[in-house]
């Protein structure tokens, strides 16, 4: 039984444990669906594995807006004043498993079959005259 895991998803880390709900950078899958976040690490119980052969499950519950972020910029004694923000766009998920095989991860592309041969060109020159 793995205690909790590290798993990579959108260009960051998260130590994640079952049951645990985060919010993380937008992901394309839809809500209520389950997905599988690449798995870096597999911990707990004083083990460690850097090459884990289990998964990681985790359901989207929701997408959401973050906070707003207000950016100002100010120069003195010049009446320079600007304003602008953002807020991001997050999504909530729970993970719902850690263990299990992973499925085996097969090829996109399937190996195109070997192309035929072409004759090669006759070597025999042609009378000149």
């Amino acid at each position: 039984m793995t205690d909790y895991a590290i798993i990579s998803l959108g260009g960051k880390q998260y130590r994640v444990r079952e049951g645990e709900k985060l919010l993380v950078d937008r992901v394309k899958t839809d809500e209520g669906k389950t997905f599988h976040p690449d798995i870096l690490f597999v911990g707990g119980d004083g083990k460690a594995d850097f090459k884990p052969k289990e998964q990681v499950t985790a359901k989207v519950v929701g997408h959401v807006l973050g906070e707003k972020i207000r950016i100002g910029k100010y120069k003195a004694k010049k009446g320079y004043r600007r304003h602008t923000g953002y807020r991001s766009k997050l999504t909530q998920i729970e993970i719902t498993s850690i263990g299990g095989k992973a499925a085996a991860r097969e090829p996109a592309a399937e190996k195109k079959p070997a192309a035929e041969k072409k004759p090669a060109a006759s070597t025999t020159k042609k009378a000149e005259g």
